[in-house]
């Protein structure tokens, strides 16, 4: 293990709104024209995309003084190798921590929030003139540690999908999704619009809306729904999954028995596709980077074998 000095800090940026605006209609004063046609305050882009930049420079020059440092751009996360000991420092949202976390494993990350006035950061625990003096502590591991359980979509094609919020397995468009699930000894066949799998830190997420939903709709028939039904969350750190299929349409073929429940390392979710095309399985509500999920397709959903490590 290299000593603190000679680690690495892999500093996790993205674009600005601004900045995909731009890549979009190739100047600033295209792009201004678009926003204001629109109606749109243009000014909230710039000023956005102006703190952010300036939190990008005070960051880094705050890790360059203790350590080496490589700024990489969201988008190239996924062919990135980090090494075993860096450190990832993320200057962005949560969804862009969530992000990083499931190209991890085993190295430590630390949430900075940019702009606090415009994000919540609930994975973001510190602030950018924090930097300077949270990085040491960290790279001497005299910080304390948060661990977050991870799912894992295997296939048996051989490819592998991680998330840290969710899952998703269903179809691409609004169609319904055919497929074969097996839980434990239970298995059925159905059809709906796909099945959301949770961990405990996407359980205040979309999990929590499916069961408001849910609880909304029971109520509305004057069903007694019992208090805090809605409240799905669980541990960060919980050694199982929620999974809650939606809208399973029941017929002479298709049940609507396993809806919602929990699966953990010793009981996985199997799901055989039985779709022709358009089947899915992504994470973390990143559309763009999917598996194929058609028919003959095996996948096997359950805890991942590994956590991530957020700075504290």
């Amino acid at each position: 293990m290299a000593g603190a000095e000679d680690r690495k800090i892999v500093l996790i940026v993205r674009d600005t709104r601004l900045d995909e605006l731009i890549a979009r209609f190739n100047t600033v004063q295209q792009a201004q024209f678009y926003v204001e046609h629109l109606g749109a305050d243009f000014g909230d882009y710039l000023e956005e995309q102006q703190h952010y930049r300036a939190a990008v420079q005070e960051v880094e020059a705050s890790l360059r003084a203790v350590a080496r440092v490589q700024t990489l751009n969201r988008r190239y996360l996924g062919n990135f190798i980090f090494a075993a000991d860096d450190i990832v420092v993320v200057l962005g949202q949560d969804g862009l921590v969530a992000n990083t976390l499931k190209y991890l494993d085993g190295q430590h990350l630390l949430g900075v929030n940019p702009d606090p006035k415009r994000w919540d950061g609930v994975l973001l625990p510190f602030q950018v003139r924090d930097v300077r003096k949270i990085i040491p502590e960290a790279m001497t591991q005299r910080r304390s540690l948060k661990r977050v359980s991870m799912a894992k979509a295997s296939l048996n094609t051989g490819e592998v999908l991680y998330a840290v919020n969710d899952l998703f397995i269903g179809p691409r468009s609004h169609v319904s999704a055919r497929y074969n699930l097996t839980i434990g000894q239970s298995h059925e066949k159905q059809s709906s619009s796909g099945i959301i799998v949770s961990t405990g830190m996407g359980s205040t997420g979309w999990l929590k809306s499916l069961y408001a939903g849910w609880a909304g709709a029971a109520a509305s028939f004057g069903v007694d729904v019992p208090a805090g039904i809605a409240d799905a969350s669980f541990p960060w750190d919980a050694q199982s999954l929620h999974y809650f299929v939606r809208e399973p349409f029941p017929s002479h073929t298709t049940g609507v028995s396993l809806v919602s429940g929990q699966i953990d390392a010793e009981t996985p979710m199997i799901v055989m596709s039985e779709m022709a095309e358009h089947g899915v399985i992504f994470s973390d509500g990143i559309e763009i980077d999917f598996l194929p999920f058609n028919a003959g397709t095996l996948a096997t959903i359950g805890l991942a074998d590994r956590q991530g490590l957020l700075v504290t």
